[in-house]
């Protein structure tokens, strides 16, 4: 039987300053953000309210360690509401320390600790990329595993997702395009997974379009064409938060973690380097189901027969982002192994939605054609 949830309320704002008006951010409230957004965005606004900037407490993608770091900087506050305005990083570290127990993180993630909400979830994304303002997933670097880890769970849903387009402008070209095909592949990946439904892949579908359409008013126009697209971005991102939230993303972001962890590479990079050699090999080993409606409306999209969809879609995304082979992450072949066992053995969650089965040979294939 299949089923279908979105759980947050959706509220679309002017900006910052109406929402704080709306939402009262202030006293009794846990507020997660930057100080670029603090400063940029929150002046004289959430006054009262407790603040934490993740970057005081690690860089880049978030772990474990950065956790710990922020729990032990909270020991002793108390707060009943948690607000986060900010990126995929902030947005999923915020998500945990809305639960009873957080700690030890490494017990929580491996489900040995049953995670339960204990206050209200406000969530506000400042890149159009991760979704993770509607999903029930929290994704980690777990040092002690040297991997990725996703917790999906139904406490870690926010009460209310938030959408600024303010908060995307000034975003930096290359993490605006690392976070928009991000929200592609979402789209992609959900749209694919064996767990889709008609209700997900409208979402899919709709997000791709929004994405697609306002790439190619990019590639024609240059980067700055996106600022009359921006609404449509953050919606993409939205709808294709939905449709992976419940459908589940798949082998992209499976073998995307590793790089990820090893080498810090942002996320969304991350997905884009593994993204057309897992969709060609699919099609190499089943072109039929939903895998060739995909394929007949990326075709549809970029004007191309589709016999050619991979490679006019490799074509515009790399006008968006340019991305790099493995060794140019300072991956060696040694560690290609290293990669792929990880994969499956850490990622089944994610490959189990894989539009055909991969086997360790494929994994293996991937990472060498790809170094």
């Amino acid at each position: 039987m299949q089923s279908f949830k979105i759980s947050p309320h959706i509220h679309l704002a002017a900006s910052c300053g109406e929402f704080c008006q709306e939402f009262q951010v202030g006293e009794g409230d846990l507020l997660f953000a930057s100080r670029r957004t603090q400063e940029h965005y929150l002046q004289g606004l959430g006054q009262g309210a407790i603040r934490v900037d993740y970057r005081d407490f690690g860089t880049g993608e978030p772990t474990d360690k950065m956790v710990e770091g922020i729990a032990a900087a909270l020991a002793g506050q108390e707060y009943k509401r948690v607000i986060a305005i900010g990126g995929g990083t902030i947005l999923d570290v915020a998500k945990l320390f809305a639960l009873q127990q957080l700690l030890p993180i490494d017990r929580l993630f491996q489900q040995e600790i049953q995670p339960r909400k204990k206050c209200e979830l406000v969530l506000v994304p400042t890149t159009c990329g991760t979704g993770s303002e509607m999903t029930n997933i929290s994704i980690l670097s777990l040092t002690s595993l040297s991997t990725k880890m996703g917790l999906d769970h139904d406490a870690l849903y926010a009460d209310h997702a938030v959408l600024i387009p303010e908060l995307l402008q000034g975003l930096p070209d290359k993490a605006f395009g690392a976070s928009a095909i991000d929200a592609l592949i979402h789209a992609m990946e959900s749209f694919t997974s064996p767990r889709a439904t008609a209700f997900t892949q409208m979402f899919s579908l709709q997000a791709m379009d929004w994405i697609i359409r306002g790439f190619q008013d990019m590639a024609a126009q240059g980067k700055a064409a996106r600022e009359k697209h921006l609404e449509k971005f953050l919606l993409a991102s939205a709808y294709a938060g939905i449709a992976f939230g419940n459908a589940g993303c798949a082998a992209v972001h499976a073998l995307s973690y590793p790089l990820g962890a090893a080498k810090h590479v942002p996320h969304g990079e991350a997905n884009a380097v593994m993204l057309l050699p897992v969709y060609r090999l699919y099609q190499e080993k089943r072109y039929d189901g939903s895998l060739r409606e995909l394929c007949q409306h990326l075709a549809m999209l970029l004007d191309c027969p589709e016999t050619t969809v991979w490679s006019r879609l490799e074509e515009l995304l790399s006008v968006i982002l340019n991305w790099k082979k493995l060794s140019g992450y300072g991956v060696t072949e040694a560690e290609l192994a290293d990669f792929a066992a990880v994969v499956m053995t850490k990622q089944k969650r994610l490959m189990a939605n894989n539009y055909v089965t991969l086997t360790r040979a494929d994994v293996d294939r991937i990472y060498k054609e790809l170094c």
